[in-house]
Formats: C-alpha cells, structure tokens, sequence
C-alpha cells in the first residue's frame, strides 16, 4: 500500500518544482505591497490643511494631491504628496512583479505542501483559476501604478479614477479567485476570500452611493486595505514555501555531496 495523498481537490498527478529563486522573488514582491501602511501613515503625519486629516472622511487620494487647495469641496494639503505617490507606484509594481514571477502551478499548490496538480479534460479548472488571478493581479498592480503616476488634482481625473476602479476591482476578484483555489488546501482561503468579499462588497456600495456616504474614508478604505492585507498574506505563504522547498533541495544537496563515493 502507499501513502495515501493530501486530502484536496487534486489527489492525483505530479508535485510541481517550486524551488525556485523567481519565484521566492514574485512572493516577496507580493508581500512589499506592506509598505504602502507606512507610506500612508508618514503622509497623513504630516497633513497640513485647515482640518486634520481623518481616515473615516478623508479619501485616500487626497493624501496624493499635488497642490494645496480645495479639490471637488475638500479643501486639502499633503506636503509628502510626492511620498504618497511613490508607494503607490512601489505598490503597484510589487503586484505586477507578482503576477508575473509567480507561475500558476505555484499558486495552486502554494497553501499546502503535499498537493498535486493533474492535467487533462477534468482538471483544467484550477490552472485557468490561477491564471485568471495572475491576470486580474496584473490589472490592479496597472491601476494603481496609474493612480500614483496620476494624481487626483492634474487634471487627468478620469485616468486617475480608472486607475483606482482597476485596483480595486482587480484586486478583490483576484483575492476571491485565489481564495476558492485554497479554500481545501488550507484556513487562508477562507480569510483571503474574505478579502476580496469585503473589497468588492464597498466597491459595490461605493458605486451605488457614488461615495455621498457619511464616513467616505471608511468605506473606499473597506475596499482598498483588503485589497493590499488578502495579497500581503498570499505573499507570505507563498515565500514561506517557495524558501521550504528551496532549503530542502540545498540539504539534499549537500547530502548528495558528502556521501562517499565508496571504497575500490
């Protein structure tokens, strides 16, 4: 008899080669999208309009604008603007790099060591999963690298409005696609699903309201920071394996090199 096979969605096949120092990059290039809570923190720090700066109203691209002054009817002044559009650019191209390092074999096993992928006509579903969140991931890293290099008061505001909808809409269907993909590999699934739940539920809300709500900056807030935290946490797990895999292939190695090549 042989051991049975991790109880998951893919009980037959092969055990994709992880170990791989591209795909340790794309992990950690995932997880860097972090710093934009430092960058944003820093910059509403320093906040220099008539009112002090407050997550619950304030709308987040607010802390991106380029001039001083009253914007749509908020009157606003980010002295670090420069700062601020700088880690969503950093941001943006983080996920990027993500979806582009990252293989769609990895992403389907990457929760839970053990896991094998099947090819053919009935195991299709997980590769085109993976490959739509890779997409989708893609898209949301573009529409916020859009949002840093546009800011809100240049006078492009229908670029820098789209750029947001691409991240925020990108981002919260990708962390759903992603979550289901893992839902049987491990209990993440369920919070990165939850993720992009609460994302793209406040995106809804923000749509059918158009942000006239009493607390705007809670609510555009529900859609991006689940965003960032639900691919933050794949990052994680995902560098987590990808440096297991890489530190028992250097064993086996150094294994395989002080074994004797026996004796004449």
């Amino acid at each position: 008899m042989t051991a049975a096979t991790p109880a998951t969605s893919y009980r037959a096949g092969f055990l994709p080669d992880i170990a791989s120092t591209r795909e340790y990059f794309g992990a950690w290039a995932k997880l860097s999208v972090l710093q934009y809570f430092v960058a944003e923190a820093a910059v509403i720090a320093a906040w220099a309009g008539p009112e002090p700066y407050d997550r619950r109203t304030g709308f987040i691209s607010d802390l991106g604008a380029v001039q001083c002054g009253i914007h749509e009817d908020r009157d606003v002044c980010s002295p670090l603007h420069a700062l601020m559009n700088a880690s969503f650019v950093l941001q943006g191209l983080g996920m990027v790099l993500g979806a582009l390092f990252l293989s769609s074999a990895l992403l389907c096993v990457a929760a839970r060591p053990g896991v094998r992928l099947a090819f053919g006509a009935g195991h299709r579903g997980p590769w085109f999963t993976a490959l739509a969140a890779k997409v989708l991931t893609f898209t949301a890293g573009a529409g916020t690298v859009i949002v840093g290099l546009v800011p809100e008061d240049v006078g492009w505001f229908a670029v820098h409005l789209t750029g947001a909808v691409m991240f925020f809409l990108g981002g919260a269907l990708a962390l759903l696609l992603l979550g289901a993909l893992w839902l049987r590999q491990s209990p993440l699934g369920w919070f990165i699903l939850s993720c992009g739940a609460v994302s793209l539920v406040a995106l809804a809300l923000g749509g059918i309201t158009g942000m006239r709500v009493p607390e705007p900056g809670t609510l555009e807030r529900f859609t991006g920071y689940p965003v960032t935290t639900g691919l933050a946490a794949a990052g994680l797990v995902i560098a987590q394996r990808v440096r297991r895999e890489l530190k028992v292939r250097k064993a086996a190695r150094a294994a395989a090199h002080a074994r004797p090549t026996g004796v004449m």
